[in-house]
């Protein structure tokens, strides 16, 4: 994808300190907003999913600069890509509307 392969244990290993980073006061009072972070959209907390900003499979780590709180369709729009690939498909949708 980049040039690079992300192996088995990293992937396996962030996803166990994301799991761990969803059970954090930090994640419940981020959630408690309930504020997607990329469409500003209100939610209930228990429709926001975490998402790593830089995407696991892209190198990213589960810290709390990286992790942010997204709506599902946010996130499954969002996918793999990284910051600037997803300005630039936000850009795409809002010109074509």
């Amino acid at each position: 994808m980049d040039g690079f392969e992300i192996s088995e244990e990293h992937l396996r290993r962030e996803r166990a300190r994301a799991r761990e980073l969803r059970k954090s006061q930090w994640w419940k009072n981020r959630i408690a907003r309930g504020v997607c972070h990329y469409c500003g959209r209100q939610f209930a907390p228990g429709e926001l999913t975490l998402d790593h900003v830089v995407p696991l499979v892209r190198g990213g780590r589960s810290t709390r600069g990286n992790c942010v709180p997204s709506c599902k369709d946010c996130n499954n729009r969002k996918q793999s890509l990284l910051p600037i690939e997803w300005e630039e498909y936000l850009k795409k949708i809002k010109s074509e509307c």
